[in-house]
């Protein structure tokens, strides 16, 4: 009894390449997409400990004024791989992503900024960023919120 052997045809090695490759374009956007947004619930979460601190400076002084890192109990930052800096001044904090090779384009260098309201001892937060509108700036605001 004889063996046939039989493969694919090239038309239908090209329609499988073809397929894959679309899958693939379609499918990088969102990983990066899905990466940032990764990195900006790190660097929110990550700064949960200043902005307890200043909520603290602000109920004992009943003001945000005086509020700034490295003093009142607010502690200095200490640069990760996706923050340079957090710097809180007078109770706004401001964060900073660190260079684009570390973050991507989206977000290297750009800010996040937490301005304090003090209203009948309670206190709560804005938020404002200089990232263009779009999926990561979502994220930073749902990732913002109390």
């Amino acid at each position: 009894m004889k063996r046939i052997y039989q493969g694919f045809t090239l038309i239908e090695l090209l329609i499988v390449v073809s397929i894959i490759g679309i899958l693939v374009a379609v499918s990088l956007p969102q990983y990066k997409d899905y990466v940032a947004k990764a990195r900006v619930a790190s660097a929110i979460s990550s700064m949960d400990g200043v902005k307890l601190a200043v909520a603290v400076c602000a109920q004992d002084g009943s003001t945000v004024t005086g509020c700034n890192s490295s003093s009142n109990g607010i502690p200095a930052w200490t640069a990760t791989n996706v923050l340079t800096s957090v710097v809180a001044t007078n109770g706004v904090i401001v964060a900073t992503f660190t260079s684009a090779a570390n973050v991507g384009s989206d977000l290297g260098g750009k800010t996040i900024t937490f301005t304090p309201t003090l209203q009948n001892s309670r206190l709560s937060w804005a938020v404002s960023t200089d990232v263009a509108a779009g999926p990561i700036k979502d994220a930073i605001v749902k990732n913002s919120s109390p």
